[in-house]
This record gives C-alpha cells, sequence and structure tokens, in this order.
C-alpha cells in the first residue's frame, strides 16, 4: 500500500503521539508499504525508509512546543506525484484539515485519527467557554473521513456519543524490548534523586510540563509524605510555573532523556504518577509497567484501558473539592506502604505490557486500511 500521513506533531518533537507514529511507520515500512509523512519542517527528509515533507510552520502561541503548518500548493504537488492509495490524517487541525481537503477533492479514502483530547485541554488555559465549538469543529473535520480511529474504548464511546461517525479502536503498542526492568541502576536513581537522600520512595513523573497534565495534583503528595523524592523528566511551557510550585520541596527537574536513559529512569523509580485527567490512552504508563515500574493513574479516559486498580498499577479518582488531591496520596501511600503488593504489581505491570507490541498494533491498522480500499462502507469494530 501507498500510505500518505498528515501530522500536526513529529519529530523532532518528543511526545505519545511522535512515538505511536514514529514506530508505526517502521512497521509499515518493514510490511512493505510505501509512506509519506507531511509534517511541520523540523523532520529529517527520510525516516525509516519513509519519505518525509516538511511544511513551513510557526509556533503556537499559547503552547510554543507544537507548530502550525499552513497547508501550500507543495502540499497537493508532492501527494499527487505520490499518488497514495490511502491519506491518514492523524489529529487535525491546520494542516490535517489541508490533508483532507485534498483526499476529498481528490477522491483518495480518507482515515482519521484521535490522539489529544483537545476539547479538554481548553479548560487549563482559560478558554473552557469553547469546548462545544471546537467539538464541532472536530465532527466536521472527523465525518470526512470513512474510519476514525481511536486509542482507548473511552475515547471511542466519547467521540461517537459527540456524533462522530465510523469510529473504530486503534489498540496500544509499546516497546517492551527498550522498555524493560533489568535497566533499573543506581546511577540513574541517584540523578533523579538530585542529590538527596534515598528513602526507597522514589516516585517518577515523565512526560510534557505543560497545563493539561495537572502535575501540580503531585505537590500534595509530597507534603502529605515527608519520606517521598519526586524526579519530573520531560519539558514543556509550564515548567517555570512548575518550578515555583514545588519550590521547597524535595522534587528534581532532570529534563528530557531519551533512549536507553528515559527506559532507565522508568525502571529505577519506585512509583509512576501520572495525575493526568485528559489522556485519550496515557502511553507512558505503559511505558512504566514495560519497564515493571508500578503506576498510578486517573480513572479517566484511557487510562482504565491499561490500568486495572489493584492488579498492575493504582487508579485514583481526580475530581473532588481536593482536585484528586486527597485521592493521589492514597494510591501512592498503597504503592509504597507494601513492599511485596508493590514487587506483585511491578511482575504484572511487565506482563500486561508484554501483551501489546507495535507490530500487532501496525497490522491492526493495515487490516483497516485494507478494509477501507476494498469497501467504502463502514468497516466492521475490530477491538
Amino acid at each position: 500500500m501507498k500510505i500518505a500521513l498528515f501530522t500536526e506533531t513529529f519529530l523532532p518533537k518528543v511526545d505519545g503521539i511522535v512515538t505511536r507514529l514514529t514506530k508505526t511507520v517502521q512497521h509499515l515500512v518493514a510490511a512493505g508499504d510505501e509512506v509519506l509523512i507531511v509534517c511541520p519542517d523540523g523532520a529529517p527528509d527520510t525516516y525509516m525508509g519513509a519519505q518525509v515533507l516538511g511544511v513551513p510552520a510557526m509556533p503556537l502561541p499559547l503552547y510554543p512546543e507544537l507548530k502550525l503548518a499552513l497547508p501550500r500548493p507543495m502540499v497537493s504537488d508532492a501527494l499527487e506525484a505520490f499518488n497514495p492509495d490511502l491519506v491518514h490524517v492523524v489529529n487535525p487541525a491546520v494542516l490535517g484539515l489541508g490533508g483532507i481537503w485534498i483526499a476529498k477533492t481528490k477522491g483518495y479514502p480518507l482515515v482519521a485519527s484521535y490522539h489529544t483530547h483537545l476539547p479538554k485541554y481548553l479548560e487549563h488555559y482559560g478558554l473552557g467557554m469553547l469546548e462545544p465549538v471546537l467539538w464541532e469543529l472536530l465532527k466536521a473535520a472527523h465525518n470526512q473521513a470513512e474510519l476514525n480511529l481511536c486509542t482507548s474504548t473511552a475515547m471511542v464511546a466519547e467521540l461517537s456519543e459527540k456524533g462522530i461517525q465510523h469510529t473504530a479502536l486503534w489498540q496500544r503498542g509499546v516497546d517492551t524490548e527498550l522498555f524493560r526492568p533489568e535497566l533499573r541502576n543506581d546511577a540513574m536513581r541517584q540523578r533523579m534523586l538530585g542529590g538527596r537522600s534515598d528513602t526507597g520512595q522514589l516516585l517518577l513523573y515523565i512526560g510534557r510540563l505543560s497545563a493539561e497534565k495537572q502535575i501540580e495534583r503531585i505537590r500534595p503528595v509530597l507534603d502529605a509524605l515527608p519520606e517521598a523524592r519526586l524526579a519530573l523528566v520531560g519539558d514543556g511551557p509550564y515548567r517555570q510555573q512548575l518550578e515555583t510550585l514545588f519550590a521547597g520541596s524535595a522534587a528534581t527537574f532532570v529534563g528530557y532523556l531519551a533512549g536507553e536513559e528515559l527506559a532507565s529512569a522508568y525502571a529505577s523509580a519506585d512509583a509512576f504518577l501520572f495525575p493526568s485527567s485528559t489522556e485519550t490512552l496515557g502511553l507512558v504508563l505503559l511505558e512504566a509497567m514495560a519497564a515493571g515500574c508500578p503506576v498510578v493513574g486517573a480513572n479517566r479516559g484511557g487510562i482504565p484501558d491499561i490500568v486495572t486498580d489493584g492488579v498492575n498499577g493504582c487508579l485514583y479518582e481526580p475530581d473532588g473539592v481536593d482536585g484528586g488531591a486527597g485521592s493521589l496520596t492514597a494510591a501512592a501511600l498503597r504503592l509504597l506502604g507494601d513492599p511485596s503488593q508493590r514487587e506483585q504489581l511491578r511482575r504484572n505491570a511487565r506482563q500486561e505490557a508484554e501483551r501489546w507490541g507495535w507490530a500487532g498494533a501496525t497490522e491492526q491498522l493495515r487490516s483497516y486500511y485494507r478494509q477501507v480500499l476494498s469497501s467504502n462502507k463502514q468497516p466492521a469494530l475490530v477491538g
């Protein structure tokens, strides 16, 4: 197959969407497919055998890490030269709308996928009143596609309820060869402790440092657990505010890590806390589980698809007058308080992660592509 992928975010950015896309492209090319990636400029000209077309872009004012790439004639010309069998638009916003327009104009079959819960992000940037408008725009864009893929059962249900048609589940994946318990080491642990004493209660957050991740909810956990330490791995537009918020606490801002260093960070912590309640999937939780790090996540969005409370991790309730701080603290205590239970959760978490390889997720995607190519009817929902 010849597949044109339109995405609003790609390398060199680091996030769950880029991880999914890079792994997907790798396995598509390995399966013999030809891939063209249309994305904001800054990425290499090729990636894992796929062509990359970088489109000039400008940073988003509220979120400089994200770039807005406006469609232009070069995109249409490149697509015509590539002549894809199918166009797949990832998180259509600006560049993706151009992909939708080109696909509809030239008659290419169209698949879209939903990865970022933008309507829920708005309230964290003081724009909550725009949520109904954004849903209408998303509905108008996604309903141009013959298939809309979501990364969790909760998102399949929510998009369907909002009037987005032809939804199906694109299963999760994780690199269990990179993220593994054996990478636990004292040097990385000391780095994350930032010179503080090792009390055996090293908490970890990995991900973007941005408002919608609700990282501030971890501060009351540190206040309630004086022996706890926290490592924050990643960077983003909210870092300065978080450094102020966590001043005087046992928190270390580690910055970006990648590759085996990132995998070692997961494996070297005692518990992974991910307070965000706006996740369509929460890929970092699955990476932590693959590394054998017990996890706490919100009982919202796509996270309950991954975490079974008390079996392979803990769930907390993010709502309430305290913003979920009490529930998050209680969940952290459950993980830190009983070494034997924590060890069992470690083993169960790794076993769960081993069920979800990127090869299987990509083969499921290819089967969806084949269904769309063979018929204009709605593909059967596959779990």
